[in-house]
């Protein structure tokens, strides 16, 4: 995998996209609302779209969700490049209800993990765009901004290196300026039940607690990079 891109322009969801979690009809490659190009993919999530009853430790949750293909997953101590742009609309609900717009998941191999949230998070709650990092039981914001970001397509960058060792980093740019700057753990170690060797897989779209009101976004110019230089 040296570079993946996928613009939205087919009239088709392209198949480095996993389908598994989107609900029929929850998602349209339309022409209205576009970054660049002709197109770009709008995903709606509907109350009781994937639901998943509540945990002990969590509430109920639903989603309609992007996933990057099995063969395209991340490896440990390997350099990689994230781009995408999100768009939110002007309505877009101001609600205090937890919701993931995108997220870095290290795979629990062996079903053992005794912590399952995201190692790293785009998230908007309560208007609040922030992203959260977590390697341990705590997680950590390491961005947020409270300007309103509805109504704009938001150009975002992430160059990361998952790893259980200080050799690890977030580099994270917000239409072009640099939000983040981050070196140290970025994986869960195995104390945590992941296996060594970690892998990680990327989704994009809306993931929340449920709640009785309809949510859009859209999502435009994706692509993935691997360093050549990874070693």
């Amino acid at each position: 995998m040296d570079f993946i891109y996928d613009g939205f322009e087919s009239k088709s969801l392209s198949n480095i996209w996993n389908q598994k979690l989107l609900a029929p009809n929850s998602f349209e490659i339309q022409s209205k609302v576009v970054r660049s190009g002709k197109s770009a993919i709008k995903i709606v999530l509907n109350p009781g779209d994937n639901f998943q009853p509540k945990e002990k430790s969590s509430k109920a949750t639903e989603r309609n969700e992007l996933v990057e293909q099995k063969e395209l997953i991340s490896s440990e101590n390997q350099d990689y490049s994230y781009k995408f742009s999100i768009f939110l609309p002007e309505d877009f609900p101001i609600v205090d209800t937890r919701l993931v717009l995108a997220q870095w998941k290290q795979k629990d191999e062996n079903n053992a993990a005794t912590i399952d949230n995201p190692i790293l998070a785009l998230r908007y709650v309560n208007g609040e765009l922030f992203i959260t990092l977590q390697t341990t039981e705590k997680k950590n914001k390491i961005f947020s901004t409270t300007e309103e970001i509805r109504g704009k397509w938001l150009d975002f960058k992430f160059e990361v290196k998952f790893s259980r060792k200080n050799n690890g980093f977030i580099h994270i740019w917000l239409n072009n300026k640099q939000i983040v700057t981050y070196s140290g753990e970025t994986a869960y170690n195995k104390a945590h039940g992941y296996p060594l060797e970690g892998k990680f897989y990327f989704k994009m779209g809306l993931y929340r607690d449920c709640m009785n009101e309809s949510m859009t976004v859209y999502f435009d110019d994706y692509n993935k990079t691997q360093s050549i230089n990874n070693s």
